[in-house]
Parts: C-alpha cells; structure tokens; sequence
C-alpha cells in the first residue's frame, strides 16, 4: 500500500511544483510524477540530515522540503526531458 501513497502524493507534489514554476514545461504527466516521488524523497532525506523528520503534530518542515525538493527535481527534470527530446528530435 506504501507504493501506491507514494505515487500519489508524487502525483501532487509534481503538479505542484510544475504550476509554481514559471513557463511550460514539457515532460508527460507520468515523468511528472516520478520527478515528485524524486522530490520527496530528496525532501526527506534533508529533514533527516537537519533533525526535523519527527514533529509533534503536522511535520510543516518536512513537507515544505520535500515541495521544495519536488520543485528543483521538476526543474532539473525537465530541462534534461526537453534537451534529452529536442536533440532526438533534431536526428530525425
């Protein structure tokens, strides 16, 4: 069951993230949501390494860094889809 919440909420944090960033980006929705899984995780593990994995009540830290990191994997994401796409497209 934990995959399947984690598809979700890599679903939301992905879509998220792409209607905080600025312009359109290119990749399919599916890339999306691997890019907000990434995201999470990177988030994650950065609550981990400053100590704020385990709050009382709703993790506020944890939740706005794994949106951060969806927003930079996204980014990042997307800028390699686009180059990745464009120079296949220049081949053909």
């Amino acid at each position: 069951m934990q995959w399947l919440w984690a598809i979700i909420v890599g679903f939301v944090l992905g879509l998220i993230a792409r209607a905080i960033l600025p312009g359109r980006q290119h990749q399919p929705l599916w890339l999306t949501t691997l890019f907000g899984i990434a995201g999470a995780l990177l988030g994650n593990a950065v609550s981990r390494w400053i100590g704020v994995e385990e709050t009382k009540g709703i993790d506020w830290i944890r939740h706005l860094l794994q949106l951060a990191g969806a927003v930079l994997v996204v980014g990042v994401g997307d800028m390699v889809y686009h180059s990745i796409r464009g120079r296949r497209r220049q081949m053909t």
